[in-house]
């Protein structure tokens, strides 16, 4: 009986602190309500810094429209062809978008600039989240008959102060 009880008293112990563990690991990992876009690649912004809010794109549009959101967290989550992650859920770990687009900036523009194909445009960090959150917009937009979305600098980048 004396060893019974001890191992009921075990159990109970173990399951507690898997519970906990699991309880501070998910915590740790939930992405906030809003996201400045200020990545540390950068020495220096020429436009106000981006505030992305995550909660409403994930919860709130993604319930008031479902059809679009259909990849869930895949419609901005990616593989490294570009194929949404579509088995993601709140808490995963992700990876920063600069981690793969690497280079900081938007690709070379001008008469001089290489002509860039649309991979070669993707290395650029900026060029590939305003592909990603400009396309989106666009599509979100068309497909809704409307301009709710944003798709122009000033409407997602702020004034900078000065």
């Amino acid at each position: 009986m004396q060893k019974k009880r001890f191992w009921l008293k075990a159990g109970m112990v173990a399951a507690l602190a898997v519970f906990s563990l699991s309880a501070i690991l998910y915590a740790a990992a939930e992405v906030p309500d809003v996201i400045r876009m200020d990545d540390k690649a950068y020495k220096k912004h020429k436009k106000g810094i981006v505030e992305f809010h995550h909660k409403k794109h994930a919860e709130d549009y993604a319930k008031q429209y479902p059809d679009f959101y259909k990849n869930g967290c895949g419609e901005c989550h990616h593989d490294k062809d570009g194929k949404p992650l579509k088995n993601l859920k709140p808490g995963d770990h992700v990876q920063k978008c600069i981690e793969c687009h690497k280079i900081p900036g938007e690709r070379p523009k001008g008469k001089k600039a290489p002509k860039l194909s649309k991979k070669e445009r993707l290395k650029y960090h900026a060029e590939a989240l305003h592909y990603n959150c400009k396309g989106c917009h666009k599509a979100f937009d068309k497909k809704n008959k409307t301009k709710k979305a944003p798709t122009t600098c000033s409407k997602c980048h702020p004034k900078k102060k000065k």
